[in-house]
């Protein structure tokens, strides 16, 4: 284990709180001299830095004391050598990129703590002039001495980046790094000085977002850790989820710093969050946290079989050590997020040569702890290329081509670009061509910075422009997919994620299933929606209510519309069947013909009784009265076609209030009819004069059908019949609405009393010598009248459907068929067949016989 022991020198004290930081960072660190970290340099005319986490992590503890790195990263340590690649190949580059200008390099191992880092940094800040002078000035009024660092690549975690950048900032000196994606990093105010060649953790959480959501993923749960990295993730993970409600958020877990560590206050953090993932209905696990605490996770997960879909931040999408994990097939599915991935032309054959004969500090402690396995059969070094023991000792071996295989394309190829950029600043600054410098290496940190900030320029596939941010406005990301189907797990790139476009992914890879393997619905039937259900983020799919509909996929039931009704699955809306009563149907087929059978012997009659005018029978029932009467009845059988058809406001005005109107004009001309038949045969003169004063028909007919004249017009005037659409589940049913029940009774009530006053003055009237029956037979059809619409009106009241206004029709059919056939029919069969009868000596004769058999005289 390498075991860095950290010894405190105070600098000097400040007097301002300028300096204040700059200050308490100086006890951190000797001001001058080793401190032990391990370091890889090279000389050169201008120095570049590198800040690497070749160890991932430190035993720091809460209680004080030396500490010590541990847990070697070995793509941490390729990272460390592909800056020094790049340097090397920018020097021996033909054309020359720095004429007569050689880089060279000040790499530390930072053991991916904030202390050690900053220890580091001091180090490179070292002044130009005077290697041993401190960091801090002898005043606040003094001037930072020029560093002999120009420049700093690094670092990886965002937490330890962001305890740099202050530093540096105090400088001016350019920090470039190649994976911290904190948005924190960004905001200018307070590191001036940062910049990175991969996009901040804004792009990538959108990035997770519209993943998450591509795959239909409706719960899920978020692990942070205590840092500027993973909780800046998570809340912003948690901010664009909170914003649409979907997916739902399950859990949110924060790891400590310790939760990596081995003793029992981390054993206990570790086994909640285990359980918690354990009992979640969440579908995907999303890790925005170090891999030495994924890696802690994933080991779980693989022991308790857990078998989730997990979400691999960038810190972790493609390590190898924890995709070569045994068993990892056990732990589920994994998708990841990267920067964009691209092969660094040169550098594996650069490792494989066991890097082309190069030799520095940190390679030097690499063969240390892993020397060539010079035992392994060639055939085998290719396929074994997990750590292995080595036959020689305890010591663990690594053949360089398996060495290789660890390179990873992503933050790799960053640290490449981040040395590139600063080359790119150098040959603006010193306004550099292919043969020579016109400026010498004697500038500032802060001049570098300014043209730094300004490349603009293409390196092999990538164009690299930094934003007012310093943030890159032209790298996406990658998404990567763990096939773990053969004995090797390879990380494969299935999509990838710009941050102005949207998300690609193969749709192969989405899977469409109902249930999830938690038991809580993901996608339904069409028919169903997904409601909340117990646990807080668990649905069920509930089917739709009547007159609601859902297409699939859990979507919300809506309501259909005005004319529409939900199919039996719930799944679409059908247009509502309009109903009315159709002139096809057969009943009003039927009707029809009794209409037309009805008009016709009108017509007939009334031509009878035009060529019988002026004969005693058609005198006996009114004369010229019986006309009205006729033209009334045809009238009625007229309107009784309107009731057919689908309802319109013309169709429903020119229904029941016509029919009124001319039914009570017909009884009128029936009343007037009585009035001279009682006239003709009351012999006592008191009752006779009096009776007589109402024999007018005319003013008869005018005074008793003009009544109900005004009061159906008032009704059409004021509150008139009208169409009445009326809404069921599955039917639209047109039809007449009445209006004002109040008019509609009162023009009912009319035609009753009319009526009623008829068939009484009859009644009383059959006692009278008249040969034609009259009397009787107005009689019978005023009671019949009576009978159907004291049926009627209980029955249109209560009926629903479109069968009412045909009972309408046929209440007005069967009215004029009762007179028409009671009244009228039997003087058309006199005049055609009895004409004996039809002149006035058969009805003298038939006066006296009456009678002489009565005993009365006939003139008194």
């Amino acid at each position: 284990m390498h075991t860095v022991h950290v010894v405190f020198y105070p600098c000097t004290s400040t007097m301002s709180l300028s300096w204040l930081f700059v200050s308490i960072v100086g006890l951190f660190c000797p001001c001058s001299g080793e401190n032990g970290l391990l370091r890889a340099y090279s000389p050169g005319d201008i120095i570049i830095g590198g800040l690497f986490p070749i160890h991932l992590q430190t035993n720091r503890s809460t209680m004080p004391g030396s500490l010590a790195c541990r847990d070697y990263a070995v793509q941490s340590f390729l990272r460390s050598q592909v800056m020094i690649y790049a340097i090397r190949e920018i020097n021996q580059r033909t054309p020359r990129v720095l004429p007569n200008i050689t880089i060279g390099y000040d790499i530390y191992d930072t053991c991916g703590d904030a202390s050690f880092a900053i220890s580091a940094t001091l180090q490179l800040l070292k002044s130009q002039s005077d290697p041993q002078s401190c960091l801090v000035p002898a005043s606040s009024q003094s001037a930072l001495t020029e560093p002999k660092t120009k420049a700093v690549i690094g670092e990886a975690f965002s937490e330890v980046s962001i305890a740099v950048a202050r530093i540096v900032a105090l400088s001016s000196v350019a920090q470039i790094s190649y994976a911290s994606t904190s948005e924190l990093l960004s905001r200018k105010l307070k590191f001036p000085t940062f910049l990175r060649t991969i996009p901040s953790d804004e792009f990538q959480t959108r990035g997770i977002a519209e993943m998450v959501k591509r795959y239909n993923w409706k719960t899920v749960a978020i692990v942070g850790s205590d840092d500027e990295y993973g909780k800046y993730g998570s809340d912003n993970l948690e901010n664009i989820f909170s914003e649409t409600n979907d997916p739902c958020i399950d859990f949110i877990s924060i790891l400590p710093d310790y939760f990596s560590q081995n003793n029992s206050e981390a054993h206990k953090r570790q086994a909640e969050l285990i359980s918690n993932i354990n009992k979640s209905s969440a579908e995907a696990v999303i890790l925005f946290t170090k891999e030495v605490n994924v890696a802690v996770i994933i080991e779980a997960a693989i022991k308790h079989n857990l078998n989730r879909t997990w979400i691999a931040s960038d810190t972790w999408s493609t390590s190898t050590e924890l995709s070569s994990l045994p068993g990892i097939e056990m732990a589920g599915e994994v998708f990841g997020f990267i920067s964009k991935r691209h092969e660094l032309s040169g550098f594996k054959d650069y490792v494989i040569s066991m890097f082309n004969g190069t030799t520095n500090a940190i390679l030097e402690d690499y063969l240390t702890r892993y020397p060539l396995c010079s035992y392994q059969s060639e055939e085998n070094r290719e396929s074994n290329c997990s750590l292995t023991n080595s036959q020689q000792g305890s010591k663990q071996c690594l053949d360089p081509s398996c060495l290789a295989t660890y390179i990873d394309q992503d933050l790799v190829y960053n640290v490449y670009l981040a040395v590139q950029v600063i080359a790119e600043g150098l040959r603006r600054l010193l306004k550099c061509d292919n043969h020579k410098c016109e400026r010498n290496t004697k500038f500032t940190a802060l001049e570098l910075l300014m043209e730094i900030k300004k490349v603009n320029f293409n390196v092999h596939n990538s164009h690299i422009v930094f934003d007012h941010n310093g943030d890159p406005t032209r790298l996406g990301y990658d998404i990567v997919y763990w096939n773990m189907t053969t004995a090797l797990t390879r990380i494969t790139t299935i999509g990838e994620y710009w941050p102005n476009g949207e998300i690609k992914v193969p749709n192969d890879l989405v899977q469409n299933v109902t249930v999830t393997v938690y038991n809580c619905s993901k996608t339904c039937q069409p028919g169903q929606q997904l409601k909340k259900h117990g646990k807080k983020c668990c649905y069920d799919c509930v089917p739709c209510a009547d007159g609601e509909f859902s297409a699939g996929n859990g979507a919300e039931c809506k309501p259909c519309g005005l004319k529409e009704f939900s199919s039996p699955q719930r799944d679409r809306c059908l247009n509502k069947t309009v109903e009315f009563l159709e002139r096809s149907d057969p009943f009003v087929i039927f009707l029809s013909c009794l209409e037309v059978f009805g008009i016709i012997v009108t017509i007939v009659f009334a031509i009878l009784f035009i060529i019988n005018r002026s004969t005693p029978i058609v005198k006996a029932v009114g004369g010229y009265l019986c006309f009205l009467e006729l033209f009334s009845l045809l009238a009625c059988f007229c309107l009784t076609f309107n009731f057919a058809g689908k309802p319109t406001a013309a169709s429903c005005m020119a229904g029941l209030p016509l029919f009124g109107i001319v039914f009570s004009l017909c009884i009128s001309c029936i009343l007037a009819n009585l009035l001279q038949i009682l006239v003709g045969f009351n012999f006592n003169l008191k009752i006779g004069s009096w009776i007589e004063k109402f024999n007018q028909p005319v003013l008869v007919v005018t005074v008793v059908s003009g009544i109900q004249v005004a009061l159906c017009v008032s009704w059409l005037c004021f509150h008139p019949p009208h169409p009445d659409p009326k809404d069921s589940n599955q039917t639209i049913l047109h039809q007449c609405h009445k209006g004002s029940s109040y008019f509609f009774i009162a023009m009912l009530g009319y035609n009753a009393l009319l009526a009623l006053i008829c068939f009484l003055i009859a009644f009383k009237g059959k006692q009278l010598p008249d040969l034609y029956k009259n009397a009787s037979l107005i009689t019978v059809s005023m009671l019949l009248f009576l009978i159907v619409w004291i049926f009627f009106i209980p029955i249109y009241i209560t009926m629903t459907g479109e069968y009412k206004r045909a009972i309408e029709s046929a209440a007005i059919l069967i009215s004029s068929y009762s007179i028409l056939g009671c009244h009228l029919a039997p003087k058309c069969y006199i005049m055609v067949f009895r004409k004996e009868i039809n002149n006035k000596s058969a009805i003298t004769a038939y006066i006296r016989k009456h009678y002489e058999q009565t005993g009365e005289a006939v003139v008194k």
